[in-house]
């Protein structure tokens, strides 16, 4: 029996091949072919990523990305932007492999040329089965690596690590603070950040849900830094900013819509 599936497609005909093709699949091939048909989008909706609405404009928020240049973003303690990462259809793309540079997974961080104290970030991710990464802020190069000072909102495919510690699963403030759920998306979906650092107070929502919530510099924060793997660097979360940083740990990772937005008041 086939499966009872549909998709439009800016091209009719193509739609019509496709659906018809879907009907004579048995159901098992479904889940697989549903993340292809996912990605059968028009021009229009294609063209409409990594763009800003006119209220958008008025609020204050400016692309950290335009979907076909690596323009606003260099290497970890580099000029340039290091090899491995591309503008893959519309998207920031981390392929898996890395130049052996010296981020978390031997691969090579970016950071933003510009730096932010308190803003609000949103942008959309996805991996592949077993990726890790992370979206980095306050950043400072003075270390060999990026995550030795800065907070870090992780990034994971959680379904691969069932036993691992909730503070390091996806959206997490990696070894700190866990999710209060997972809320992540099947792998090859895309999943949406919103992060919040308005002074001392942090927010990380996923989904459309927030998930962890947290005071930088309070007693709480002092109490677990001393207690997780930063308890040996004294300088682990004390810059107030830096740039934000996409962290390679030789996982193929995606990103687009990168917006940000310097919080009103904020210095």
């Amino acid at each position: 029996m086939g499966a009872e599936f549909s998709i439009l497609t800016a091209d009719n005909n193509v739609g019509f091949a496709f659906n018809a093709f879907m009907k004579s699949l048995p159901l098992a091939f479904i889940p697989a072919l549903a993340i292809v048909a996912a990605n059968l989008v028009s021009p229009e909706a294609r063209a409409a990523e990594n763009t800003l609405t006119d209220a958008e404009k008025a609020a204050g928020w400016k692309l950290l990305f335009d979907g076909k240049t690596t323009t606003g973003w260099r290497g970890y303690q580099k000029k340039e932007m290091p090899p491995g990462w591309s503008v893959i259809d519309g998207a920031l793309v981390k392929v898996k492999g890395g130049a052996g540079g010296k981020g978390a997974g031997g691969g090579d961080d970016i950071v933003t040329t510009e730096e932010f104290a308190s803003f609000e970030l949103t942008l959309e991710w996805k991996t592949v089965r077993n990726g890790n990464a992370g979206v980095l802020y306050h950043v400072s190069e003075e270390p060999v690596t990026s995550w030795h000072y800065a907070p870090e909102v992780q990034i994971l495919d959680n379904t691969t690590w069932p036993n691992r510690d909730k503070r390091q699963l996806a959206g997490a403030c990696y070894d700190l603070y866990a999710p209060s759920k997972d809320v992540t998306k099947p792998v090859g979906e895309w999943n949406h950040f919103r992060i919040v650092v308005n002074g001392a107070h942090v927010e990380h929502w996923l989904n459309g849900e927030k998930i962890v919530t947290y005071e930088l510099w309070s007693d709480d924060w002092n109490a677990r830094v001393a207690r997780s793997k930063f308890k040996d660097k004294p300088k682990f979360g004390t810059f107030k900013r830096g740039p934000i940083c996409l962290q390679d740990h030789s996982d193929r990772i995606e990103f687009r819509n990168l917006k940000i937005r310097v919080l009103p008041g904020a210095k």
